[in-house]
């Protein structure tokens, strides 16, 4: 049998689903800039342009790190280039341990597997507790190839990766490079974060968490409201024909013309005033699409509604040029909430006896 449990954890994910979903598309639209830093030998980061345009050196003053943490304030200039870029950070080679692994040709399809399986073997840690990459693999022989394996402590680089994402950086990838003989190799990609991306599709959830709140609330209170009103009005008809039963019961016991003048009296006045339902039907066919009623009174030939539309003078002139409605005017000031999208207004109104009646 599904629980609650069950329920609510599956509507967790599809709620998961539908912010990455809408993530994603916003993505397609978005152009993050990306900004490289590379550590130098006495641990500080140096701003470097990236792109055909790129003019080399450094590009602002040099970042330093501290307990998870920029150590010095930074120029705003500096500050607003990182917020929102995709940041491409280039990690000292002293950082890590580099292993050589050589296997059969055919394993380039499975590096990702391979080198995970091996990582215990190779280094002092678990793959749970370890960050590494690999290089591009190069021939070893006929059948062999052979990859860099570069490999460090998951919590030794969380100090880096923790400064960076508290500046806003959209996304952040860690790389270094490991010396292959004379000439500096390709960048080994160690980890790759996106907590910008993270960021947006908890702001989407949260959103989709208020707009499905809202409309369930919007349903509750109508079905409510409708069930509030048809027992209103299923109440006032039977009151209405309990009492015309007692009276005319009443003047039935009599004796004379008198008896039987109360009695048409009573009748006419019966033909001369509307019932309830005769009444909201009107009104409905007189209110326009937009407004939504909160409250309804039915009394002494009087009509009073209170509720939600987008034009609230538009209203009294509806209900007046109607004919079964007269002297429409607002008994309470028209107000506008800054949650809504309307006018909230209380209208009273004179029925004219102009109903149907049944013989």
């Amino acid at each position: 049998m599904i629980n609650l449990r069950q329920i609510a954890a599956w509507a967790s994910r599809v709620l998961d689903d539908a912010a990455s979903f809408f993530v994603r598309i916003g993505d397609i639209f978005r152009s993050t800039q990306k900004v490289r830093l590379v550590e130098q030998p006495d641990g500080a980061f140096l701003l470097e342009q990236s792109g055909k345009r790129a003019k080399s050196g450094p590009v602002g003053p040099a970042l330093r790190i501290a307990d998870g943490k920029l150590a010095e304030p930074i120029p705003a200039k500096t500050r607003t280039m990182l917020a929102g870029s995709h940041l491409e950070i280039t990690l000292q080679a002293s950082r890590f341990i580099f292993r050589p692994l050589e296997l059969p040709r055919r394993a380039s399809e499975f590096l990702e597997g391979i080198v995970r399986a091996q990582i215990d073997r190779l280094t002092p840690w678990k793959p749970a507790e370890a960050v590494f990459g690999w290089s591009e693999p190069v021939l070893a022989g006929a059948d062999r190839l052979e990859v860099t394996v570069a490999a460090t402590a998951q919590e030794a680089l969380q100090p880096v990766v923790q400064a960076f994402t508290a500046l806003q950086a959209d996304s952040i990838q860690l790389a270094t490079l490991a010396e292959r003989g004379s000439a500096p190799a390709a960048p080994i990609r160690v980890m790759a974060t996106a907590a910008g991306g993270a960021l947006r599709a908890r702001r989407v959830r949260r959103w989709l968490i208020a707009i499905l709140a809202t409309a369930g609330l919007a349903f509750v209170a109508a079905v409510v409201a409708s069930v509030v009103v048809g027992g209103q009005l299923e109440g006032e008809k039977q009151d209405l024909a309990r009492r015309i039963a007692d009276r005319k019961a009443a003047m039935l016991s009599g004796r004379g013309s008198a008896a039987d003048q109360a009695l048409q009296r009573l009748a006419e006045k019966k033909h001369a005033t509307p019932s309830a339902v005769i009444v909201l039907e009107a009104l409905s066919q007189t209110l326009p699409d937009d407004t939504y009623l909160t409250e309804l009174h039915i009394e002494h030939g009087q009509l009073q509604i209170a509720g939600l539309t987008r034009d609230a003078p538009a209203l009294i002139r509806l209900i007046e040029q109607s004919q079964h409605f007269s002297r429409a005017t607002f008994f309470a000031p028209t107000t506008r909430m800054a949650n809504e999208n309307g006018d909230r207004f209380h209208i009273q109104a004179q029925i004219e006896p102009v109903f149907p009646t049944q013989p």
